[in-house]
């Protein structure tokens, strides 16, 4: 009874708040009216529309400024350039007779919009189409022995869009750079893509097998032809399994007669030439011991650089009336890595800077390796009290048939050496006596600089591998890299590296300075030569070379 006492006068008190009776001191007071809006307003804008005027209001389809909406200045009677024409964008074809590598080439270098759509040849044995990762694994896989050979970067790219074009992957992007291989393929605008890598850790040379992974790209690249993903896996796996077609013993026998024909282009006689050999193939049994034990090739190279300079210190002081500059020159040649200069710089001027940074660093750190190991055998022989005169080998007599015909040697054991097919040897051997043939004439008959000689000279070994390459349609790194052997600098590295032993630094950076420019001008020459090749082949659409567009540099 207490407890229903107690909670009546709450009970009221709850009730009092909603009482209308009661009001708030925020109540309208009774009579006053609040006039509805709607009316005119008390105060007007100056952005607001006076009376009388009646505008017509725009669909609620599409807001201005949409994207699917076209502006309201546009006038299809009068449409602007930027637009698509009303007959729509001409198609992009490609000549089918002219090499997959052109072909790719100006596929790669042409924006992605207005590449052509391959023709619908799906050579997968499933009707639903082709296993996309398995072939993205065989296009890295043909790129990996590519690159590890010694491929352009540009190249490389333009065999890895072929094999996945010849499988209907036509939204495929390949990236090359010196160590990674990666492609990415994406099936439709509104598909995610598919992206696969591939490192390359080991670095041989063996041209043969290039070769033949070329005859493979070939094949995917005719439409006439049918292989299937097995069948292309087989192929490869042949290709990584082939032997090399010379044995240890040939090849250094191959680098002997190299420095020995080396030696004779700078001057050397019937003793030189023994002396080089001989060098050369000491240099490059220790140099095999090395790699066996699992040495980086810098010491490789240190090493071989070292018995042929060790050949000539011996000479002089043994008295014997023979050029030891002319030994120490010959054992060179074998050394210098004209194939990666090459490929350096060609990636340079096709715009892969990252690789081709990395591959002139490579030559850089060979050309280190090289300076060591004959700048400690030349610190010992001026210690010992050998008097090496630089002058010596400068002076040779001008032999036209003997330096043409030691040319044509040095190119025959530089391909030998680069593990090239034998149909090749002889248009190599014959290629090489060209390139010198033309320096001999531009620079002891013309009296012209070395390096202009040497440049001219280099374009021609490229214009006529580029046309080589295209006749056999096959690569153009075995008809260029051994006929480039007779114009490379080991007689200006030779004479820097003798002048900073004798303490003469000025003079010896400035011969090998002059061997930097001469190995330049030989790579831009070879790369030049290739691209005159090409300016005569008829590349892309009515005539125009789509492929030349790139970017300016902004």
């Amino acid at each position: 009874m207490t407890y229903t006492e107690d909670r009546k006068p709450q009970s009221d008190e709850v009730r009092g708040v909603f009482d209308p009776e009661i009001t708030s001191e925020f109540a309208l007071p009774d009579g006053l009216a609040v006039p509805k809006p709607g009316g005119e307003p008390e105060t007007t804008s100056e952005f607001a529309l006076p009376d009388g005027l009646d505008v017509p209001q725009a669909p609620p389809a599409e807001p201005e400024g949409s994207a699917f909406s076209p502006p309201r200045t546009y006038s299809a009677a009068h449409a602007l350039a930027a637009f698509t024409p009303p007959t729509g964008i001409p198609m992009v074809t490609l000549t089918k007779d002219v090499p997959w590598q052109d072909r790719m080439r100006t596929m790669l270098r042409m924006p992605v919009a207005e590449r052509p759509a391959p023709e619908l040849l799906h050579k997968a044995e499933e009707d639903e189409g082709p296993a996309v990762p398995r072939v993205l694994d065989l296009t890295l896989r043909i790129g990996e022995l590519l690159l590890a050979g010694g491929e352009g970067a540009e190249d490389v790219e333009g065999a890895m869009f072929a094999v996945c074009r010849s499988y209907g992957l036509d939204r495929c992007e390949p990236n090359v750079t010196f160590t990674l291989l990666s492609i990415s393929y994406q099936p439709s605008l509104v598909e995610d893509p598919v992206t696969a890598s591939r490192t390359v850790r080991r670095r041989g040379t063996d041209y043969t097998r290039l070769a033949a992974v070329f005859q493979l790209v070939d094949d995917f690249s005719d439409p006439e032809t049918h292989i299937s993903l097995e069948e292309a896996y087989r192929r490869l796996a042949e290709i990584r399994r082939n032997r090399h077609p010379y044995p240890g013993w040939v090849l250094t026998c191959a680098s002997g007669l190299l420095a020995g024909a080396a030696s004779v282009l700078v001057g050397g006689d019937l003793i030189v030439f023994v002396a080089a050999a001989l060098g050369a193939m000491l240099g490059d049994r220790l140099a095999w011991l090395c790699a066996g034990r699992g040495l980086p090739e810098f010491y490789q190279f240190t090493v071989a650089a070292m018995p042929p300079a060790g050949v000539g210190i011996a000479l002089t002081l043994a008295h014997v009336d023979v050029k030891a500059s002319a030994v120490i020159t010959g054992g060179l040649f074998a050394l210098l890595p004209g194939r990666a200069l090459v490929a350096g710089v060609q990636d340079g001027l096709t715009g892969f800077y990252i690789t081709a940074a990395a591959r002139l660093l490579e030559v850089m750190y060979f050309y280190v390796g090289i300076v060591i190991g004959v700048l400690l055998m030349l610190y010992v022989g001026v210690q010992l009290g050998a008097h090496l005169n630089p002058d010596v080998a400068l002076s040779n007599t001008e032999r036209p048939l003997w330096q043409i015909g030691a040319s044509m040697l040095l190119s025959l054991n530089f391909a030998v050496l680069l593990q090239q097919e034998r149909s090749t040897v002889l248009a190599v051997t014959l290629n090489g006596g060209v390139a010198w043939s033309v320096y001999g004439a531009m620079r002891y008959a013309g009296e012209l600089s070395p390096v202009a000689s040497t440049a001219v000279a280099a374009g021609l070994v490229g214009l006529f591998g580029q046309l080589l390459s295209r006749y056999r349609f096959a690569s153009a790194l075995p008809y260029t890299t051994a006929a480039i052997g007779p114009l490379l600098p080991g007689s200006a590295t030779y004479f820097g590296l003798l002048a900073i032993a004798q303490n003469h630094v000025d003079e010896g950076l400035v011969s090998l300075s002059t061997a930097a420019a001469l190995a330049m001008a030989i790579a831009i020459g070879v790369n030049l030569g290739s691209e005159i090749s090409r300016m005569f082949l008829r590349i892309g659409s009515a005539g125009k070379r789509r492929a030349a567009k790139r970017t300016r540099g902004f």
